[in-house]
């Protein structure tokens, strides 16, 4: 009797076990079907997300790709600052330039000659010489001399002028070109036949007619200065000139007779004398040939 009791306590017992272990199987059978479920739910999200991921990456990418051309045009822009830069050529190209105008002016320096000693200066005329200024008239060489100006040591000839109270200095060795020789004889017979010539006149442009004079009383030609004397001592007669022209007709006058003296060899009274009488006399002269 007491084994029967233990038995059914046994079973009594081994009952809730059974039960409670087909409870586990069937939980874990449940939790083993619901696993699958869940993985694919799993796989089936991560797909989606898969497939969503592509098209943000498309975007990334053609948001970079569109972006790229925008850097590229600013990059564009880096040439245009690179262009200053090419001054630093021109500078170093103006450096050596200088170097060579130094040295072709030490050049002549270093391999320049002694200047050769000049000898005194010489001429055709000499000391006592009678010569004509082209400006005073006639003048007599007085004397040789030496001055210095600037350093420099050079002779000239000292001109006593005539008609003047007034020495002249002309260097030596230009005198020949600055004055002339007196006329001769016969030249000086020529130069007062010339004075009975037609004389000219002012006209309308008188302005005109005062620069042809004072180019004729200047030229250093004789003749010239002869029609000086001829054309205003016409105009003086006949219409009165002015005290310019006057002036000038006064000057004419010494110049022509100081080398009318040298020439015929008589004094400057007896060169007037034959001035005066060789000019044509204007009848009803208003003023009188001074």
């Amino acid at each position: 009797m007491a084994a029967k009791k233990i038995n059914r306590s046994v079973k009594r017992s081994a009952a809730p076990a059974k039960k409670a272990s087909a409870r586990k199987s069937a939980a874990s059978s449940s939790a083993a079907k619901k696993a699958p479920a869940k993985k694919a739910a799993a796989t089936r999200t991560a797909k989606a997300v898969a497939k969503k991921a592509p098209v943000k990456r498309t975007a990334a990418k053609k948001a970079s790709v569109s972006k790229a051309p925008a850097k590229k045009a600013t990059s564009a822009k880096a040439p245009a600052k690179k262009v200053p830069a090419k001054k630093v050529p021109a500078k170093k190209a103006a450096a050596p330039a200088k170097a060579p105008a130094k040295k072709a002016e030490r050049a002549p320096e270093e391999t320049k000659p002694p200047e050769p000693k000049k000898g005194p200066a010489t001429s055709r005329y000499s000391v006592g010489d009678k010569v004509v200024h082209p400006q005073h008239g006639a003048a007599t060489i007085a004397k040789r001399v030496k001055q210095s100006f600037d350093g420099q040591s050079r002779e000239y000839y000292v001109l006593d002028i005539s008609t003047e109270s007034l020495t002249v200095m002309i260097p030596v060795d230009r005198v020949d070109s600055v004055v002339r020789s007196v006329i001769s004889k016969t030249a000086s017979k020529n130069v007062l036949a010339s004075l009975k010539g037609e004389p000219q006149e002012a006209g309308a442009n008188w302005s005109r007619w005062y620069k042809v004079l004072t180019e004729k009383m200047y030229s250093g030609d004789i003749f010239q200065v002869a029609e000086v004397v001829r054309d205003l001592s016409f105009s003086q007669q006949t219409k009165g000139i002015s005290p310019a022209l006057k002036r000038m007709l006064s000057k004419a006058r010494m110049t022509l007779i100081s080398e009318l003296s040298f020439s015929l060899e008589v004094d400057e009274e007896e060169a007037t004398n034959r001035l005066d009488r060789a000019l044509p006399k204007v009848e009803g002269a208003l003023v009188p040939i001074v």
